[in-house]
């Protein structure tokens, strides 16, 4: 009699398990919050009351690496269809497996293809008989990061250019946003694109939290004639996220400068002394270049408000003697009659100098 017992319980509870039916329901695409993955549409064909629990894996499918794994709580089904949401499935119990996944509770899932497997288990039931869907899905920014500066197709007088570009949106969207930058030559009719693709790249930068990026003086000299191409990926984490267009550039070559026989140099000192120079447009500075600097920081200040830097820049040096025609900044920075300090400080921290009086010419 106990073993009829036994078996009319087995063949109820394999019934009411074989009469539980899961439906996720994912998002194919968008922005998608971890919240939405617990969409699911349970259905019981049982006359009696059943209790479930459901698990998900979350994988990545490009790198084919799990994320994060859940339990649910017990959830208890009478006959007919039950839309599961966040709220009903709540406590969770989650591990985490990637440290891109924020842990908030309506956090963002970060930009990237997923697998989701959700796994049923009707309690009374034996493992063999659980059941399991998965649900393909892609997450993609909105908007993918633009390029700004330089402009596509610009000529460039500075071989050390800025370069900017906007960030993807939604900004929150990403737990760990950071760019990597490449920039490489175009040959001769090769399209940009394919440029960035297959050649080597002249300057490959990673893990860029700001979203601009000086063009560094250890890198490969930009060289006039040559067309440079150039484009940012962005990344959360280390998972690809995207990438903008491709934009090229290049160098204009400069034109050959006709010594005035009339220009008198200033030669730069590392200690002050009482000589002052009235300069207008442009300070003509001599400084003899005893290291291997090929660039040096200059800034100029103002000595009657409070030292404050009101103007700075880069000039590009050789080894030796050099003469510099530095552009002063004008009426919008400096105040005529007044008087400033120019500097220039090089590799060995020294700072070379003198100072000046803003005279403009009428």
């Amino acid at each position: 009699m106990r073993r009829s017992l036994c078996l009319v319980m087995l063949l109820l509870a394999l019934r009411a398990g074989a009469q539980v039916s899961m439906m996720p329901q994912v998002p194919p695409a968008g922005v998608i919050l971890k919240a939405q993955l617990w969409n699911i549409l349970l259905t019981s064909a049982s006359d009696r009351q059943v209790t479930v629990t459901i698990a998900l894996r979350l994988l990545d499918v490009r790198e084919n690496q799990p994320l994060l794994t859940g339990i649910t709580r017990r959830i208890v089904l009478s006959k007919g269809a039950k839309q599961l949401q966040a709220a009903d499935v709540m406590p969770v119990q989650y591990e985490y497996l990637s440290a891109n996944i924020d842990r908030s509770v309506n956090g963002f899932l970060p930009a990237g293809q997923y697998l989701a497997c959700y796994t049923l288990h009707v309690e009374g039931t034996k493992a063999e008989n659980n059941r399991e869907d998965c649900i393909p899905f892609t997450i993609e920014p909105v908007s993918p990061p633009l390029l700004n500066l330089p402009e596509n197709g610009a000529v460039l007088e500075s071989r050390l250019p800025q370069f900017t570009w906007l960030p993807p949106a939604p900004v929150n969207l990403f737990s760990q946003l950071n760019y990597e930058m490449l920039l490489t030559e175009v040959y001769e009719g090769q399209p940009a694109p394919e440029a960035v693709q297959q050649n080597l790249p002249l300057l490959r930068l990673t893990r860029l939290k700001e979203n601009y990026v000086n063009y560094p003086s250890f890198a490969i000299k930009l060289d006039t004639g040559k067309i440079y191409a150039w484009t940012v990926i962005a990344k959360n984490g280390g998972q690809f996220a995207a990438q903008t267009e491709v934009w090229t550039f290049s160098i204009r070559e400069a034109k050959p400068s006709v010594p005035n026989s009339n220009t008198v140099y200033t030669r730069l000192r590392r200690e002050l002394d009482g000589n002052v120079l009235y300069a207008a447009q442009t300070l003509y500075v001599d400084y003899t270049n005893e290291t291997a600097d090929s660039t040096v920081r200059f800034e100029i200040i103002a000595l009657e408000e409070g030292n404050r830097s009101v103007h700075g820049g880069t000039l590009e040096l050789k080894r030796g003697n050099n003469r510099l025609d530095v552009a002063v900044p004008g009426k919008s920075a400096l105040r005529k009659g007044s008087s400033y300090l120019f500097r220039l400080q090089n590799s060995r921290s020294e700072y070379w100098q003198l100072k000046f009086v803003y005279q403009p010419e009428k």
